[in-house]
């Protein structure tokens, strides 16, 4: 299918904040309402992001997922239907990329995310990550193929990595990121809780591999062998961001029960205590014991409670935004909200947000340092933001 797209329209967004948007967080992918720690937490004013130059490019359906693809004037989005598309940002037009695998599509699940390899110019190695039908419920795994950005195609896809599988269809989270030449993975808890401190899957954790899927050299646990040797991390629910700021720490955005998002520094081999320590409560209301010092976990640097949801993590690295350089920026999904996290060594600090009037998935910094975001949802809007 190919969509031609207007060529984009300045726009103010809604000032008004509006809250969840009442689905049920088990087939939405939110966090649910407020709640959560009962230690007090400074609240940042919610701002308008209409302060912004807000401009509308295009409209995606179930939008998850984007990329800016080096070397190319092209961004690759994934809807979570099951389809990529490629758009050119010169001339606006949108096209279906085609040799994309089939998608289990079902409550959270179905296409995810897609990053660019480590020589895409070069090679034009893409990997995207997905979930599957499974004799056992559903899977989720990741992929290596070679786009054509030319005839928007894809070639000689592998899976090279499979998610222990399990029946529901939430919490496969799935986000990727290459760094030093290893590929970080993040796996969700799959809504079972234990497993994120089950050594012996890959399930709540965050993982470590090579670009051809195996177990990175190295890994804290390797020694224990089977699914131990994969892990980086242990202890998370459902990360769905991963960034890298400019020192090469990694970061981690997460999303908490019922209040309690995080947003976490990775530290190699460091258990970050889910379902046993969380800054949010259980959905009926049950507490769970808050992070606290002595516990053997590895706490939140920064935490949400009442929930924003963060469906998404990028740390800005640009010059466009004065101030920016080095913050973390979340899109929340329930909280409907750009949100800006300043990144100061291991400490983190929310110190802005801004109401977008809809739920974003994901946020992005495109090449000349502006910031664009993605829209949840059927007719989600793609977004560029600058300076006004």
């Amino acid at each position: 299918m190919r969509r031609l797209l207007a060529i984009a329209a300045v726009t103010s967004l809604s000032l008004s904040f509006t809250a969840c948007s009442g689905a049920n967080p088990l087939s939405s992918g939110t966090s649910g309402s407020s709640g959560g720690s009962s230690q007090a937490h400074p609240q940042v004013p919610v701002g308008s992001i209409d302060q912004f130059q807000v401009t509308e490019h295009a409209s995606f359906d179930e939008g998850w997922a984007m990329s800016f693809l080096p070397g190319t004037d092209h961004l690759l989005i994934s809807e979570r239907g099951g389809s990529l598309q490629l758009r050119d940002q010169g001339s606006g037009e949108v096209v279906e990329v085609g040799g994309v695998p089939e998608v289990h599509h079902a409550g959270q699940a179905g296409m995810h995310d897609v990053i660019p390899g480590l020589d895409f110019e070069a090679d034009g190695t893409v990997y995207l990550s997905w979930v599957r039908d499974h004799e056992l419920g559903a899977q989720g795994v990741v992929g290596r193929a070679t786009l054509d950005v030319d005839k928007a195609s894809l070639s000689g896809l592998e899976v090279i990595w499979e998610q222990d599988p399990t029946s529901g269809d939430g919490h496969f989270s799935l986000r990727m990121l290459i760094q030093d030449g290893n590929l970080f993975v993040t796996s969700g808890d799959r809504q079972k809780f234990d497993p994120a401190q089950d050594r012996q899957t890959n399930l709540g954790a965050v993982l470590r591999l090579t670009l051809d899927g195996d177990p990175a050299p190295g890994n804290p646990w390797a020694g224990e062998g089977g699914k131990a040797a994969e892990l980086w991390t242990i202890g998370h629910r459902n990360p769905l961001g991963i960034a890298e700021d400019k020192a090469g720490n990694l970061w981690v955005s997460e999303m908490g029960p019922r209040g309690g998002d995080e947003l976490n520094l990775l530290v190699e081999g460091e258990n970050y205590g889910w379902p046993d320590a969380s800054m949010g409560v259980h959905y009926d209301g049950s507490p769970i014991p808050d992070h606290a010092p002595g516990d053997g976990f590895r706490a939140p640097a920064e935490y949400w409670a009442p929930s924003i949801s963060p469906g998404s993590l990028a740390i800005y690295r640009g010059g466009l935004f004065p101030g920016w350089e080095n913050s973390a920026l979340l899109g929340g999904l329930s909280g409907q909200r750009l949100v800006r996290v300043q990144i100061d060594g291991e400490e983190a600090q929310t110190v802005e947000q801004w109401d977008a009037g809809e739920r974003v998935r994901a946020v992005a910094e495109a090449p000349d340092g502006a910031v664009w975001i993605l829209e949840d949802g059927d007719g989600g809007r793609l977004l560029e933001l600058r300076p006004a």
